[in-house]
């Protein structure tokens, strides 16, 4: 039940930056593509979780998966900064 609750949870990140990426290619506001791109590196790293825990539960992914969170974090923080000057 677990690995289904981490599958669903990265697709649901991942169709979230899918649209926002649709978005950006229509209106090309800036701010949807930073959106875009933190969706994404949050899929990957709910992703890596179901990876973590299910796949590999001998391996400790936790610093590759708190350093992906922390990117695509940080690239939304960017667009926000970026866009309000």
């Amino acid at each position: 039940m677990r690995s289904l609750v981490y599958i669903l949870n990265s697709i649901t990140f991942a169709a979230c930056s899918t649209l926002l990426g649709r978005a950006y290619w229509r209106v090309r506001q800036r701010l949807l593509l930073w959106s875009a791109l933190c969706f994404a590196g949050l899929a990957i790293s709910n992703f890596l979780v179901f990876v973590d825990f299910v796949l590999l539960p001998t391996r400790d992914l936790y610093v590759l998966r708190l350093a992906t969170a922390a990117v695509a974090m940080l690239l939304l923080m960017f667009g926000l900064i970026w866009e309000g000057e």
